[in-house]
C-alpha cells in the first residue's frame, strides 16, 4: 500500500505542476488572444461610413460584444466588398468598439436597431463569423437578431466555427452543415439535431450556407457571388486575391482533417511559450483586410506572438474597403517590440507617412515588410513562411491546417524543425516535478520507513 501511495505522490506532483502550468499559461494565451478593447477611446465623431445604394443589395458582417474571429469577419468583408455590387456593412449590437481575435479592433458601421431602420427590412446577406459565446448576457442580441431576420428572403452565411453560432439559433436543426475540423467532434455532441459533415469545404442549405475552417470560407463566400452574381465575378475576386484554390468553389469535396500528434506543437505553444514574441502591426489608412488578417490570424493564433496595434494618431484608421479600425498604441507611447509588422504589397508607400514616423521615433524594432515581394501570391503564403523562420517549420505547418489552407505545396518553410521552448519548459517543469516527488518522498514515507526499521 506504501508503494502504491508513493506513486500516486510521483503522479499527482507531475501534474499538478506540468498541467497546471500549462493550463494557466493556455488560459492567458486565449485570454490575450481574445482581449477586448481597454483603452481610452479616441473621438469617434468622423467615423465614416459606406454609402447605401438602394439599388444594391445588402451585406451585413455581424460583430459581437465580446470577440470575433478575424478572419472570419474581414475576409468575407473584404471579397463582398470587392464586387463592387454590394452595400457592406460591419454591424454590431452597439456602435461601441468591437475585438476581433488577436487584438485587431473595429468600429462598426451600424447598431443592430440602426441598420433595422435604415433598410426597413432584413438584410439580404448575414455573415455570421465565428462569435465565442462567453457571456450569456453580452451575446444574446446577436442570437436574436439572427433569429429576428431568419426568413426565406435573407441568405444566412456562416464561416468556420460560425457554424456553432448558427446552431446556437437552432436554424440548422435538421440541416447539414459544415465547420471547422477541430470542433466538429465537440459540436455533433452539442447539436445532435444538426447533420454535421466534415468532407465539403461548404454545404448550401437552401438559404443556409456553412463553411469549414478559416479559408473554406473563401470557398464559401466565392460560391455566393457566382450564384448571385455569375462565375466572372468570382473568379475576378479570386484572381485578385491571388485565391490558390479556386477549384473548391466548383467541387468543394475536400480530405477532411482530423487531429494528429503533430498538432501538440499548437498545444504546447499556447500552454508553455511563456516568453512570446511581442509584435507590432501597424495599421494605416488604406491598408488591405486579407493582409492584415494575415498577420493576426497566423501569429496571434499560433501561440508564439502577441499583437499589438500601432497607428501614427489616436484617431481612426479607414482600410481600403471602409473598415474603421482603431489601434490600441501609438507610435509615441507603443511598448517596446521585437519587430513592427507591415502588410501590404505598397505599403512603403501607402504608409510612407507613418513609416517614417517610426523610423525618426527611434524605436529599434525591425520593420518587416510582409509582402513586400509577394504582390503575386496569397496574402497568408508569406506569413507562414515568416512564422516558420521566427518560431519552427511545426509552427507553420499547423498554422496552415488551422486555417485549413489546402496549398501549402509552393509554402518554402525554413527554420527549426520544433520548438525547444514549447517542449523544452514542460521537460525542465517535469523534472522539477519529480525532484518535488522526491523530497516528498523521503520527507515522509522514506523517513518512517526508516525510523520504524530502527524499532
Amino acid at each position: 500500500m506504501k508503494t502504491v501511495w508513493r506513486i500516486s505522490i510521483y503522479l499527482i506532483v507531475f501534474v499538478v505542476v506540468v498541467g497546471g502550468a500549462g493550463t494557466l499559461g493556455f488560459v492567458n494565451t486565449m485570454n490575450e488572444v481574445m482581449s477586448v478593447y481597454d483603452k481610452a477611446a479616441p473621438a469617434l465623431t468622423n467615423v465614416q461610413v459606406p454609402k447605401y445604394d438602394a439599388n444594391k443589395p445588402t451585406v451585413a458582417v455581424l460583430l459581437a460584444n465580446e470577440s470575433t474571429e478575424v478572419f472570419d469577419f474581414l475576409v468575407p468583408y473584404e471579397m463582398f466588398a470587392m464586387t463592387e455590387a454590394y452595400n457592406v456593412y460591419g454591424v454590431a449590437p452597439d456602435r461601441e468598439i468591437k475585438s476581433l481575435t488577436g487584438g485587431l479592433d473595429v468600429v462598426p458601421h451600424y447598431s443592430f436597431d440602426e441598420m433595422d431602420a435604415m433598410l426597413g427590412k432584413s438584410p439580404d446577406i448575414i455573415v455570421i463569423p465565428f462569435m465565442p459565446i462567453l457571456d450569456e448576457k453580452k451575446y444574446t442580441p446577436v442570437r436574436e437578431w439572427i433569429q429576428k431576420h431568419a426568413s426565406d428572403k435573407t441568405l444566412l452565411l456562416s464561416i468556420c466555427n460560425g457554424a456553432e453560432n448558427l446552431a446556437d439559433t437552432g436554424l440548422l436543426n435538421g440541416k447539414s452543415a459544415a465547420t471547422h475540423w477541430g470542433d466538429i467532434d465537440r459540436l455533433i455532441k452539442q447539436y445532435p439535431k444538426v447533420q454535421w459533415v466534415k468532407d465539403l469545404r461548404y454545404v448550401p442549405q437552401g438559404n443556409i450556407i456553412s463553411s469549414a475552417g478559416l479559408t473554406s470560407g473563401i470557398d464559401a463566400t466565392l460560391y455566393v457571388i457566382s450564384q448571385q452574381l455569375g462565375e466572372e465575378a468570382a473568379e475576378k475576386v479570386a484572381v485578385e486575391m491571388n485565391y490558390p484554390s479556386y477549384d473548391y468553389v466548383k467541387k468543394p469535396q475536400m480530405e477532411p482533417f482530423t487531429a494528429g500528434l503533430s498538432d501538440i506543437t499548437f498545444i504546447l505553444n499556447n500552454a508553455y511559450q511563456w516568453n512570446k514574441v511581442k509584435a507590432g502591426v501597424l495599421l494605416y489608412n488604406g491598408v488591405d483586410e486579407l493582409d492584415l488578417s494575415a498577420a493576426f490570424d497566423t501569429y496571434a493564433a499560433s501561440g508564439t506572438t502577441s499583437t499589438l496595434t500601432v497607428s501614427g494618431a489616436n484617431e481612426p484608421i479607414v482600410t481600403k474597403h471602409g473598415l474603421n479600425l482603431v489601434a490600441r498604441y501609438q507610435i509615441k507611447n507603443v511598448p517596446k517590440l521585437a519587430k513592427m509588422i507591415v502588410v501590404g504589397a505598397d505599403a512603403e508607400s501607402a504608409a510612407a507617412k507613418d513609416i517614417n514616423q517610426w523610423n525618426e521615433s527611434g524605436n529599434s524594432a525591425e520593420l518587416l515588410y510582409l509582402h513586400r515581394e509577394a504582390m503575386d501570391r496569397f496574402a497568408m503564403d508569406p506569413a507562414f513562411e515568416d512564422l516558420a523562420k521566427q518560431e519552427d517549420i511545426g509552427t507553420a505547418k499547423f498554422a496552415a491546417k488551422r486555417l485549413e489552407y489546402r496549398a501549402t505545396d509552393h509554402l518554402k518553410l525554413e527554420g527549426r524543425t520544433f520548438s525547444f521552448e514549447a517542449f523544452g519548459v514542460p521537460i525542465l517543469l517535469g523534472i522539477l516535478s519529480l525532484i518535488v516527488a522526491f523530497f516528498i518522498d523521503q520527507r515522509f514515507f522514506r523517513r518512517k520507513k526508516d525510523i520504524s526499521a530502527s524499532r
